[in-house]
């Protein structure tokens, strides 16, 4: 904590924060007089504080982010970058490089050193982007024997432990751990899917080999594969990381990990499942840079986010979001809330489980274990005076009697529901036993979505569409036909053709002449026909629009939207 030159007061900032007393304060300045060290290092030594909360609040003070060392998993790539007597002789640690941005971030005990960021900036030539984080000089000094001289890349790490013995005692160890080999390559294919950006990792047993697969833009990518006989040593590690019973295999197991990749905190739900050839694990990536997104920033067509922010400005009913599983309905949903969310209201919300943490929401995962189940959650959160309640997911008769009672007694509630589009709401709303004049006048509007990947700006294929893909797209022939595209491959997409995703919605929006449709069960095309005639459009027609505007292919959204019905 080498941060004597700046001119705050960092006694004053723990006292007020509450961290530390003025006698304690006092003792270490007088301290301070003997010892000529930093206030920091003093407050420590004394155990008035740790490292970590005094780097938290320095970090704060001086504007620049801390990190926790011990919970960091390194880029082997910024690793290569930076040699390691440059490492030990500027204390500092390479964390991560995205080569895209050309961005380095590294880890360093006096981030306002200047001549540092000089010294690295020369030694890689100059045009890079030097991002430094906050912290301690021993823990700088601790990482940097740790993860110099071992080898980090996953191909290296196989090719390690397809040459050596693994000795299973040290995969539960905290010290020393990184001499062996599958804890450095459980870590390098955490740090490689998040580096691609995927949102699921899958370490799959099978007959004679162990697979590795990235879920990354909502398709399953076989990455690497291992010899069966090193699955145990993986599992365990996984388990461990995750504090889950390392001798339970029979019996699925949930667990989370928590740590700090690319400069940013990180967490990963962990789930096991005993199959025929071993327990498969699943480790869901919850990226809150991903999760949490700013209601303009989902990509959205500007009449659809104009109708999706007329359905929000209604002060009480309710707002469903309705698709599959991956369609992005809870990164929709705490879109909405984070734009609502201020010092005013009362946001509560109820989820299985909680994803990303929000300030100032009170959010609650369900328990089965204490029986906190949909329902009696939202009667336990009606008694504490809520505005705005989210219901992760409405499944049952009570769920959904219990957020139409929140909904008429004035408050403004947002509910998933399983359905294929925004339309099935009103009949599967029915089969849960919610009567039409319940829904009747209060439901605000349904979203249905799906998530398409875009086409890789760098390599996608103009081509002429034939009839059929003009007929689904609703193009009447002309001539010269419109050009459209398709996906082919290229260096900057992986080969996918496809890089990134985005979202098509079709928004029902609710008014007095549906209203009055619903409570007389009037049949769902009847409905249509009238939110048809007030400018619904549905899913089939705003993915074509996306196909036309050259952002997807017809493919991609044949996979994932309905088509065929525009064939008729």
């Amino acid at each position: 904590m080498n941060a004597t030159k700046t001119p705050l007061r960092l006694g004053e900032l723990l006292v007020q924060k509450g961290i530390i007393s003025q006698d304690q304060i006092r003792i270490a300045l007088t301290e301070q007089k003997k010892q000529k060290e930093h206030l920091g290092k003093i407050l420590v030594r004394l155990g008035f504080a740790t490292e970590a909360v005094v780097l938290d609040v320095l970090g704060g003070a001086l504007g620049q982010q801390s990190i926790d060392l011990s919970k960091v998993v390194v880029d082997s790539e910024a690793v290569r970058l930076i040699p390691k007597d440059f490492a030990r002789r500027y204390r500092i640690l390479p964390l991560t490089y995205e080569l895209n941005r050309n961005r380095l971030t590294v880890a360093m005990a006096d981030t306002l050193n200047v001549v540092t960021i000089d010294q690295i900036n020369a030694l890689l030539g100059g045009d890079v982007e030097v991002v430094p984080l906050l912290a301690t000089e021993a823990d700088v000094d601790k990482a940097i024997d740790q993860f110099y001289g071992f080898e980090l890349s996953v191909d290296g790490i196989i090719q390690e432990i397809e040459t050596g013995e693994i000795d299973y005692a040290s995969l539960e160890e905290d010290s020393g751990e990184y001499s062996q080999p599958v804890v450095r390559l459980v870590n390098a294919l955490i740090a490689d899917a998040v580096k691609r950006g995927a949102s699921d990792i899958h370490l799959e047993p099978e007959q004679g080999f162990m697979r590795f697969r990235y879920r990354i833009d909502g398709v399953l990518r076989q990455i690497r594969s291992l010899h069966k006989k090193y699955w145990s040593a993986v599992a365990v590690r996984v388990k461990v990381m995750a504090g889950m019973d390392i001798a339970e295999t029979r019996a699925p197991q949930d667990g989370r990990i928590s740590l700090s990749l690319s400069g940013r905190q990180i967490d990963f739900r962990v789930s096991t499942m005993p199959t025929v050839h071993g327990e498969n694990l699943v480790l869901r990536i919850l990226d809150r840079q991903k999760g949490l997104v700013e209601l303009p920033q989902l990509g959205l067509e500007e009449s659809v986010l104009g109708s999706l922010r007329l359905m929000v400005a209604r002060p009480e009913g309710i707002i469903l979001v309705t698709g599959p599983t991956g369609s992005g309905k809870t990164t929709t949903l705490y879109s909405v809330l984070s734009h609502l969310n201020t010092e005013t209201v009362n946001i509560m919300t109820l989820e299985d489980p909680v994803e990303y943490p929000m300030g100032q929401i009170r959010q609650t995962s369900i328990n089965e274990a204490v029986r906190l189940d949909f329902a009696t959650g939202v009667r336990a959160i009606l008694r504490q005076d809520p505005d705005i309640i989210l219901i992760g997911e409405v499944r049952d008769e009570e769920t959904a009697s219990m957020a139409f009672r929140a909904a008429m007694t004035g408050h403004q509630v947002f509910a998933t529901l399983h359905t294929n589009n925004a339309l099935g709401a009103i009949p599967r709303l029915l089969d849960l036993g919610i009567r039409p004049d319940i829904m009747a006048g209060n439901i605000i509007g349904v979203i249905a979505q799906r998530l398409v990947r875009k086409l890789c700006n760098q390599c996608k294929e103009a081509y002429e569409p034939s009839d059929l893909e003009l007929r689904v797209l609703g193009i009447t022939a002309t001539d010269p036909p419109p050009l459209i595209y398709r996906a082919k491959g290229c260096i900057h997409c992986d080969n996918q053709g496809y890089r990134g995703r985005i979202a098509v919605m079709e928004l029902l929006r609710f008014d007095r002449e549906i209203d009055a449709l619903i409570a007389r069960s009037a049949t769902l095309s009847e409905i249509d026909a009238t939110a048809t005639a007030k400018g619904f459009a549905p899913l089939a027609d705003a993915a074509g629009k996306r196909v036309i505007e050259g952002v997807t292919s017809i493919d991609e959204v044949s996979r994932v939207v309905d088509l065929t019905e525009r064939l008729h």
